[in-house]
């Protein structure tokens, strides 16, 4: 049995990190948020203590580490803008970490990052869950199979609609959350290069608060992609179903399908770490680059 610490637990994606650690067999010692608003905590492990100030988080895992206690992972799930420095923490720690996406939100972040982990016994892990759902990865093996065509026409569509609140929150501020192609695309660009290869080129259409669109050019296709927050971009047809989610992903004229298997990817994601396979930092860098890349790009005329 491995022991767990986990930052930040008030959030959309803390419930998954909890399960997994609960469905790998592995215990939960402690939590820090600055929220209290933490109850899902009493699902998984209600015994694990709970810090709101940092410093006290800091002290008690010392506390524990000076009892004989180990501390073998911390996983991360705090805003996109302090994972940096809480993988640096986990490190100091002598642990391993488990961070949510975006690892960083820079690519020199991510590069000094891999340097700092040269010196200690812990290994930095992103999770990258898509690549282990299984009909992504029937996908990659089919478009780089012998024989196949070597180049695609790719349309991705992502709108996930997200209320006021959201553009009022760290996740609106392009400074703490990298924007909406970072926050919510960072997941199906890393899908995308690793299916189709390097990026080659990239070009951005918009760049708003609530929707981004754009083109890359990669390896072994082209891709138009379109990412939204805003309900109203939703096809009406799903809006009539009451769905607030919208995934498609279209190869040439074929719709690929893969918007179920996604509720144990985490576990799955955790399994593969605890077995030592899991995604080391440097395999999030080509996301991240990109990422960067649209977020600093000049906006253009779609051609």
């Amino acid at each position: 049995m491995k022991n767990f610490v986990l930052i930040g637990a008030a959030g959309y994606i803390a419930p998954r990190h909890m399960q997994a650690i609960k469905d790998t067999g592995n215990n939960l010692l402690a939590v820090h948020d600055p929220f209290d608003s933490v109850g899902i905590i009493d699902r998984y492990f209600p015994e694990a203590d709970f810090f709101t100030e940092f410093e006290r988080f800091d002290r008690h895992l010392e506390k524990l580490k000076r009892k004989g206690v180990a501390i073998d992972f911390v996983s991360i799930c705090s805003p996109n803008y302090l994972h940096d420095a809480h993988i640096r923490f986990g490190l100091r720690l002598g642990a391993s970490v488990i961070c949510e996406k975006p690892i960083v939100l820079n690519p020199w972040n991510l590069a000094a990052l891999i340097d700092l982990e040269k010196e200690y016994p812990g290994n930095i892990f992103n999770i990258l869950q898509l690549r282990l759902h299984e009909s992504v990865r029937d996908l990659k093996q089919r478009v780089t199979a012998p024989g196949s065509p070597s180049f695609h026409e790719v349309e991705l569509a992502y709108f996930t609609s997200r209320g006021k609140w959201y553009h009022y929150s760290w996740k609106g501020d392009i400074a703490k959350s990298g924007g909406i192609a970072t926050n919510i695309g960072i997941h199906f660009f890393d899908l995308l290069i690793w299916v189709f290869g390097p990026v080659r080129e990239v070009q951005v259409f918009e760049h708003g608060p609530a929707s981004a669109r754009g083109c890359l050019l990669l390896e072994r296709a082209r891709v138009k992609w379109h990412l939204s927050v805003a309900y109203e971009q939703i096809p009406e047809a799903i809006r009539a179903t009451g769905a607030r989610t919208y995934r498609s992903l279209k190869i040439g004229e074929e719709e690929f399908e893969f918007s179920g298997g996604f509720t144990d990817l985490h576990t799955k994601s955790y399994e593969e770490i605890l077995a030592g396979r899991g995604f080391r930092a440097a395999a999030a860098a080509p996301a991240i680059e990109l990422v960067h890349q649209v977020r600093n790009a000049d906006v253009v005329a779609e051609q």
